[in-house]
């Protein structure tokens, strides 16, 4: 089947000398592997290589079989064209940390087009400011809504966060966040993108990313700690 879709490059592996396989978020269809033939054999390579960084925005046409095997384009194109995520380093590590979050996190071929284009918009969001700090905090957790494991915030006035049922609690025992930590979450999940990112200094930015990762490691079968956890606080420290 002939599909159209924008796609958000999710990973790109090289495989053998001259090929890549890249893992790609479609909006019409989910999660997609393509193969793709010759990616550093050609005149072209470097501009065809670019256009698989993390993160990156396609329009795409591709062959789908749907037969759980590598799909292959036909066309691709860039569909937003972004102009510092790919050059500033905080940006770009955070983009490769991101990515490879996304890696562990969406595991079905099933739509979700919600979720693409809460990305895609989150995604602009970065390219066009400066002020950054929290962006990584707030799309993890923002990213839960469209997974199903939101914290439940109807009693959000108790002092404790349960990590396991995503509820505040009145009782620090199981998995329970520290006091210190759960007035660091509320405040977390109040913030916007466009909130002033001074709100949280450095360790404090630090405590609420392991507080999410441990969260998504929790809630999500196959999660792993991402390898560029520690290279992202080395950035941000």
């Amino acid at each position: 089947m002939l599909v159209k879709t924008k796609a958000i490059v999710i990973s790109s592996l090289k495989f053998q000398e001259k090929s890549l396989i890249v893992k790609c978020f479609t909006l019409s269809s989910g999660l997609k592997s393509y193969f793709v033939r010759d990616a550093f054999s050609s005149r072209k390579a470097s501009q065809k290589i670019a256009y698989f960084q993390p993160l990156s925005i396609l329009e795409i046409e591709a062959v789908h079989k749907n037969k759980g095997t590598l799909e292959n384009f036909k066309e691709l194109k860039t569909a937003v064209p972004f102009q510092t995520i790919h050059t500033d380093i905080f940006k770009s590590t955070m983009v490769m940390f991101l990515s490879e979050v996304l890696h562990y996190s969406i595991q079905e071929e099933e739509k979700n087009e919600s979720l693409f284009l809460f990305l895609e918009t989150a995604l602009t969001w970065l390219d066009h400011h400066d002020e950054i700090s929290n962006f990584h905090l707030i799309l993890l957790l923002e990213i839960t809504k469209y997974l199903g494991f939101y914290p439940d915030v109807s009693e959000i006035d108790l002092p404790f966060f349960e990590v396991n049922d995503g509820v505040f609690t009145h009782f620090q025992k199981g998995n329970v966040l520290t006091e210190h930590e759960t007035n660091l979450f509320k405040k977390l999940i109040d913030l916007k993108f466009d909130n002033d990112q001074k709100v949280f200094h450095v360790l404090e930015r630090q405590i609420l990313l392991k507080i999410l990762i441990d969260y998504y490691s929790f809630h999500l079968d196959g999660f792993k700690k991402p390898k560029s956890l520690e290279i992202l606080k080395e950035v941000f420290s």
